[in-house]
């Protein structure tokens, strides 16, 4: 029975992994720009609301187009950067916390990693094509209605 346990569990890894691999690997079609803001967490103080909901967008926008490990990296910094540049240090790092953990492309969320494409969506550079989808749809980000 534990051979059979095994098997069918090997079998199961081996078609999941098929799966990432064909589905991550072809570009599919960017859906529009859409940001709620910051997620899961306010975007601001009881006394300024929308305190570092400009944060919040930029890094929306970097988790929409995806890309490498190390950008989601980088994006994370920044918005723990821009938190903590607005006042605010110590939400900077609950913050970051949080999008380390909750951000990852490998949970079928509406704010993992490379949101903007089909899921599942893992790290990896954008082609030139995707790029290129990328420029066609951005927004100005200081025109985004949070949703």
């Amino acid at each position: 029975m534990r051979q059979v346990s095994f098997l069918v569990l090997g079998i199961a890894i081996s078609i999941t992994g098929l799966f990432l691999s064909v589905h991550s690997s072809h570009a599919d079609t960017l859906k529009a720009f859409k940001s709620d803001g910051c997620s899961a967490f306010p975007d601001g103080t009881f006394a300024q609301a929308e305190l570092w909901l400009a944060c919040c967008v930029q890094h929306d926008y970097d988790y929409w187009q995806g890309g490498t490990y190390q950008q989601r990296l980088i994006s994370d910094q920044a918005l723990k950067a821009c938190v903590t540049e607005v006042g605010q240090p110590e939400v900077a790092i609950l913050m970051l916390a949080g999008v380390r953990v909750g951000g990852t492309p490998y949970l079928p969320t509406q704010f993992r990693w490379g949101y903007g494409w089909s899921y599942p969506r893992l790290y990896g550079p954008l082609s030139a094509a995707e790029l290129q989808q990328v420029r066609k749809l951005q927004p100005l980000l200081t025109e985004i209605s949070i949703e």
